[in-house]
């Protein structure tokens, strides 16, 4: 009888770079975004994928550590397509962490469904055009009703970072997160816009208007900056809120970041 072949993983290897500590920022929002479904309990041991986790196990390693903090008994799996990186982090596994051989189709034993995928730094390699499949996909493996995918892009060692927040039902929020005494202005956060808004930047898009009347109120805040950077940004954020649906608040602007409503940020149509 001739053995079935194993069907290729789905998506392209990536550049695979990475360092510890590079997706704090992102990490610390996941365990705060996740907390209120955690505390319903409708998973006893919650269960998070770090999808494209690259050439090194650090950022798997650290999500566990992190998301810990809010469950004890949460589990990581790391997935990527390069087989070789699998079995160069397989001596990291330990209780709760895992590291599979696979890509968005997410191959989890037992058929899974995680409570949480992030891919960081993933989609940015990709065309505009295969985004949207993507997260389709993705958030299809997403345990319901409380499944989060987290597409984000930061740079080498996590000072500036831009993600979206996906659910079942679609996009849900971009959250823009800095080291602010780095910051000379918000929009130094564009380099950073993942896939679906990179190229969006442009005048006539909503991203490029928000970033505009970002350094306009960064500008006009800029007194408050003899306290400190963190009180300018919080300063510009409450500013910005009278214009744009910012949905958090100054727990989280203190904390140098801000997320406002994806459908006041969404890429315009073209016909």
């Amino acid at each position: 009888m001739t053995a079935r072949p194993v069907p290729r993983p789905l998506g392209n290897v990536t550049r695979g770079t990475t360092s510890p500590n590079r997706l704090r920022r992102m990490d610390r929002w996941i365990a705060t975004a996740l907390a209120p479904a955690l505390r319903r309990g409708h998973s006893p041991r919650p269960l998070a994928v770090d999808l494209g986790f690259g050439a090194a196990p650090w950022t798997a390693v650290e999500l566990l550590q992190r998301l810990r903090k809010v469950h004890a008994d949460f589990r990581v799996a790391g997935v990527e397509i390069d087989p070789e990186r699998v079995a160069a982090a397989r001596p990291y596994e330990r209780d709760g962490l895992t590291f599979l051989h696979g890509g968005f189709e997410v191959p989890l034993p037992g058929g899974a469904r995680p409570m949480l995928i992030r891919a960081a730094n993933v989609l940015r390699q990709y065309e505009e055009a295969e985004v949207a499949p993507a997260w389709a996909r993705l958030c299809a493996r997403l345990a319901a009703p409380d499944g989060l995918l987290v597409d984000g892009t930061c740079d080498e060692i996590g000072r500036r970072h831009v993600w979206v927040a996906v659910g079942p039902e679609g996009p849900r929020t971009v959250t823009f997160a800095a080291r602010l005494a780095s910051l000379t202005a918000p929009s130094g956060l564009a380099e950073r816009l993942p896939k679906a808004l990179i190229h969006r930047n442009v005048p006539g898009e909503p991203v490029h208007a928000f970033l505009r009347d970002f350094d306009r109120a960064w500008a006009t805040a800029a007194p408050y900056g003899a306290l400190s950077a963190r009180q300018r940004w919080i300063r510009a954020v409450r500013s910005l809120a009278g214009e744009w649906p910012v949905v958090d608040g100054p727990q989280r602007w203190r904390q140098g970041e801000v997320t406002v409503a994806w459908s006041a940020l969404a890429p315009r149509v073209h016909s």
